[in-house]
């Protein structure tokens, strides 16, 4: 690992990053030294990883996880040079990019009984303290029905991505951008009115208000894919269908843990399995949007300030191939902005196998934005968005994998408005 980093350091530091040829050329360096740094050039070695969880305790304690070593690329158009997501594109706060991490998660499963469980999953990203992302029991009071209530740290509810969201789950690199990317929206600051609003379109990644907390902080995406909700989930599936029911603190693009609003999300979806391969699923969900302090600072109503959102998607597999869809409508309530802010993303991905071990795969991503009216225009409240992903995976092992994919990104807005990405990823799971 030190070995990696070093490398990745001297990468960063290099002229060659001035050359979008060199770079290509440094991002394959760099692909071959987290194998070479692992341990993983050799098939003999590879093969003396472990590839299932381990259990023990007679089969009650069973521990896995998923580790992942993602490095990028980045060239603007036009400037002919290598560097860093300069338009935050990819970006899931200000400071780290989701195609430059490191990142370690660890599960495990504690069966007190049949009926009781304790599931956790503990984070780390970037060679930070680990945090905890899961943290919730499990009761199925009934072992002839498949019924789990879950509470605490639970799973997300709405949409399909969050089932996916693990590096070893997603078929490409990137995230899906309703899930990732950074609106303007704050939950802890307020825009005096449309004018301020307007002024931080495309500025997600690091925005201010006037009203509320001053600091400038990341934006909120439209559901976030980072961040897990807490609260009760109740789940039961059938064989043509399952459904998921949950009531948490915060909501779907800023779940939190504690929260002073008092406000509680409900969401819902429900998942109907036609025939096999194929999957048609609804989400939607309700919240309280703005913190307290937000609220109280311009003495409005918590219940004045929420988020609604829609989703729908569609999966469906045979033989070498897989497709799916996805969309999600939000809208947000804020009390100094007269019309509801409306986001909408939609995204479709594809995937073909062309052996075993090797697999294409490419998605197309749209993030777009109502209109709001400003002292002396009217105009979209945030930049929309588009991103073209091309890449594939290659099995080193069942368990070990090698992808790599190249993004092309526009933004209708902002500071940096086209962006080109290629990156490389090592994911390991057990």
């Amino acid at each position: 690992m030190r070995t990696f980093r070093r490398r990745l350091r001297l990468w960063r530091d290099s002229p060659d990053r001035r050359s979008g040829v060199k770079a290509l050329s440094r991002l394959g360096q760099i692909a071959a030294a987290i194998l070479i740094t692992s341990g993983l050039a050799s098939p003999a070695a590879a093969q003396s990883l472990p590839s299932e969880p381990f259990v023990f305790g007679d089969g009650h304690v069973s521990i896995g996880a998923d580790v992942s070593a993602t490095v990028s690329c980045a060239e603007t158009a036009g400037l002919g040079s290598c560097g860093n997501d300069t338009g935050f594109f990819n970006y899931s706060d200000y400071q780290y990019s989701t195609l430059r991490t490191f990142r370690v998660d660890v599960n495990a499963i504690v069966r007190a009984s049949r009926s009781l469980a304790v599931v956790a999953d503990v984070r780390s990203d970037n060679g930070e303290g680990p945090r905890p992302y899961a943290l919730y029991v499990r009761l199925r009071p009934w072992s002839q029905y498949n019924l789990d209530i879950n509470g605490g740290r639970v799973p997300p509810t709405f949409g399909a991505f969050t089932r996916r969201s693990y590096a070893s789950d997603n078929l490409l690199i990137g995230y899906p951008l309703a899930y990732q990317y950074l609106t303007s929206l704050r939950s802890d600051a307020i825009p005096a009115n449309a004018d301020e609003l307007l002024r931080m379109r495309g500025r997600g990644w690091l925005s201010s208000f006037s009203i509320g907390n001053l600091t400038p902080e990341r934006g909120v995406p439209l559901a976030t894919a980072f961040r897990w909700d807490t609260g009760v989930q109740v789940h039961s599936g059938w064989a043509w269908g399952d459904a998921t029911g949950a009531v948490t603190t915060g909501s779907l693009s800023d779940p939190e843990v504690t929260s002073d609003n008092l406000g509680k999300q409900v969401a819902g979806r429900f998942a109907f399995h036609p025939e096999p391969g194929l999957v048609l699923g609804v989400s939607a969900a309700r919240g309280q949007f703005l913190s307290g302090a937000a609220a109280r600072a311009i003495g409005a109503a918590i219940d004045n300030s929420g988020q609604t959102a829609i989703g729908a998607d569609a999966e469906y597999s045979r033989g070498y191939y897989l497709i799916r869809f996805e969309a999600v409508r939000s809208m947000w309530t804020i009390p100094t902005i007269p019309e509801p802010l409306v986001a909408t993303g939609g995204w479709i991905e594809g995937r073909y196998k062309f052996h075993p071990r090797f697999y294409g795969a490419a998605r197309l991503d749209h993030l777009g934005f109502s209109s709001i009216t400003g002292t002396s225009r009217t105009a979209d409240w945030d930049a929309p968005v588009t991103r073209i992903e091309l890449g594939g995976g290659f099995l080193l092992q069942r368990n070990l994998q090698l992808k790599a994919s190249f993004q092309r990104n526009t933004r209708e807005g902002g500071r940096v408005t086209n962006l080109k990405i290629g990156s490389a990823q090592l994911v390991f799971w057990f």
